[in-house]
């Protein structure tokens, strides 16, 4: 997928994601956010999976196991969502970790925790 669209779907969860925030404010459980965010992405044709098993890989290709990403939307962004009252380091880690271990370049940290929403996009730089 090119830049382009990968800021197309970065703009689409982003939009999904002010809405949902407006709407239910913040103060629920994470997967009420994983559930609303996916039925919102899914209503727009964009294809999303919840808790998907996204395998890890070892320098030589072998799989070491799987993850399970919040929202894998497109089969290119890895989605981690929040319901904290502030984003930690550790949580930046877990997203970062998830996209070297599975070879994504794309992901966005979303937090719905707080008053103000949060969302940060990550990207990887493909080692050479």
């Amino acid at each position: 997928m090119d830049i382009e669209n990968i800021n197309q779907l970065c703009d689409m969860v982003r939009e999904c994601s002010f809405g949902l925030h407006k709407h239910l404010r913040h103060g629920h459980l994470e997967k009420i956010y994983e559930n609303g965010l996916a039925h919102r992405l899914r209503k727009l044709d964009v294809a999303v999976q919840q808790q998907a098993p996204v395998p890890v890989y070892d320098e030589d290709g072998t799989i070491l196991g799987d993850l399970k990403a919040d929202l894998l939307v497109a089969d290119e962004l890895i989605v981690e969502l929040k319901a904290v009252r502030a984003v930690h380091d550790d949580h930046v880690a877990q997203l970062l970790g998830y996209l070297r271990g599975s070879g994504k370049r794309y992901g966005l940290l979303i937090n719905f925790g707080s008053p103000k929403l949060s969302i940060k996009r990550y990207v990887l730089d493909p080692v050479s």
